[in-house]
């Protein structure tokens, strides 16, 4: 009897992992189409962060254009325009605010272009081969950020992961899957597997 128990028990605790491992799986939502939306207006990058290389162009002043750092408090310093807000402005109202504040003390019907030069990194934490800070690139999702960081480690979960999207407060657990967007400055871990 205790023979056929030592039997048992092994095989009773594999079947109970694997109930476990299937029930957590299925608890997992997949990304609704409206949180997939968010997260790609959010991948839009329609209003400048902190951490962005913006390129001003003033056309016919090539002293005034070039790439500007926004700093991590949301200001920009630009040539003769000072120091000016540029966190949470878009593209278009920072453009607006340049050529007033050109066009009220140095020249006449300034022409002002702004642009994103530099998207904000994204991080990779966790189970992968290399952790650590990238350069986003447009269209970026989970998988191909993974594949970025050198893909997972033999200890990593293969079926879940961890985001944290800019303004969160914490990490959220998402399926490993192809149709999670990864905007800019996204923070994404790779737990490790528990079997």
């Amino acid at each position: 009897m205790v023979r056929i128990l030592y039997g048992v028990l092994p095989t009773l605790a594999a079947v109970l992992a694997i109930g476990f491992a299937v029930s957590a799986c299925s608890s997992l939502g997949q990304v609704t189409e409206a949180e997939q939306q968010q997260i790609l207006a959010t991948a839009q990058a329609p209003r400048l962060q902190s951490g962005e290389k913006i390129r001003v162009t003033v056309y016919n002043e090539p002293s005034l254009s070039g790439d500007f750092q926004i700093d991590p408090s949301g200001f920009v310093s630009l040539p003769l325009a000072g120091t000016l807000k540029a966190g949470g402005l878009t593209q278009n109202e920072l453009e607006q605010a340049l050529a007033q504040k050109y066009s009220s003390q140095y020249l006449k019907n300034p022409k002002v272009t702004v642009s994103v030069a530099e998207y904000r990194p994204f991080y990779i934490i966790g189970e992968v081969e290399h952790p650590g800070s990238f350069p986003y690139t447009s269209g970026l999702n989970v998988l191909s950020a993974l594949a970025i960081a050198g893909g997972p480690t033999y200890r990593a979960s293969k079926s879940t992961v961890m985001i944290q999207h800019p303004g969160e407060s914490g990490l959220k657990e998402y399926a490993m899957d192809a149709a999670v967007p990864i905007p800019p400055g996204d923070i994404i871990k790779v737990p490790q597997r528990y079997f």
